[in-house]
């Protein structure tokens, strides 16, 4: 039993390195061949890991997408299993080991997707698995309820995250997926350009009959917010438009339509007041600017369909 990795990098700096480097150093029999694609960088990172062994680097040239950019790497698959890591991870000596035996038992036949245990800068675990969100869950956050009360909330932070169990969603740091359901789904759908496609194809294994699995007993390295930390006014946008396009495509008109609402005209006046009661005039701004950017995407994507 194999695994093909793949990374996708965008100016990730020393951390695609250091990811490529702990593939290599624990993947052992595990890992055929590690896949990096390359979004555009400008920083040079990507060439930090070119002619290592067993990698593979594909320069898409300029900035892809998240989701677009994971279906070219696995497009080079041919493992039965495929290892989406983002470049801010790194695997531990028994990682693998761990989730391939998982994947192995035959009591776990129908889990199609496999997160681990995610530590992060401070050694602290992440919380990293989410429920499938409602309509109320995303008008919830928005509004920032779920801050006060977490079960509200479709981020799973009230629970420890210690101990193994089914969830709707792991996280795309470290994502175990077997190509069978990947192939079944036609991987990520590349209508969202960043955040909410591991989501969304979790949704859709579930809706096929799989099962998703936070394995808690191995561990892993993220850092956390990765490359996005870089343009925070961006990372928002993008989640927000990532939102809407997710509620639109699984829920009906009407709820989707609310969140829509919700996120154009309660969220930014609860964004904008925990910024000015936080003193955090950088903040402020960049709430202006993702909102924005926000506006001026709507009008192409109701008149012309544009979703990137």
């Amino acid at each position: 039993m194999q695994a093909d990795a793949v990374i996708v990098n965008w100016n990730a700096g020393i951390q695609l390195r250091e990811c490529v480097d702990s593939v290599i150093q624990h993947g052992h029999s595990y890992i055929n061949r590690i896949i990096v694609i390359d979004n555009g960088s400008t920083d040079g990172s990507e060439n930090a890991v070119e002619g290592l062994p067993n990698v593979t680097l594909i320069r898409a040239g300029f900035n892809l997408g998240f989701g677009k950019a994971c279906n070219l790497g696995a497009a080079q698959a041919s493992t039965d299993f495929i290892l989406f890591l983002n470049p801010d991870a790194r695997l531990f000596a028994d990682t693998l080991a761990g989730a391939f035996s998982f994947m192995q038992r035959p009591e776990n036949a129908k889990v199609g997707i496999c997160g681990v245990q995610l530590i992060d800068e401070q050694g602290h675990i992440a919380r990293s698995c989410t429920r499938f969100p409602s309509a109320c869950g995303f008008a919830v956050h928005a509004t920032g309820l779920d801050r006060i009360i977490p079960k509200l909330g479709h981020f799973m932070s009230d629970w420890d995250h210690t101990s193994t169990r089914q969830v709707d969603q792991v996280i795309g740091a470290f994502f175990l997926l077997r190509r069978t359901v990947f192939n079944a789904l036609h991987g990520f759908d590349e209508t969202f350009f960043l955040y909410f496609e591991d989501l969304d194809i979790s949704y859709r294994a579930k809706q096929m009959g799989w099962s998703s699995t936070y394995f808690a007993e191995v561990k892993a390295f993220h850092a956390g917010g990765g490359t996005s930390k870089q343009v925070k006014a961006k990372r928002l946008f993008y989640t927000l438009r990532s939102r809407t396009l997710y509620a639109f495509k699984h829920f009906s008109p009407v709820a989707a339509t609310m969140v829509l609402l919700v996120t154009l005209f309660v969220e930014p006046l609860s964004r904008s007041a925990l910024a000015v009661g936080q003193c955090s005039w950088t903040s402020f701004k960049e709430t202006l600017s993702a909102y924005g950017m926000m506006f001026q995407w709507l009008p192409r994507w109701i008149f012309k369909g544009i979703t990137r």
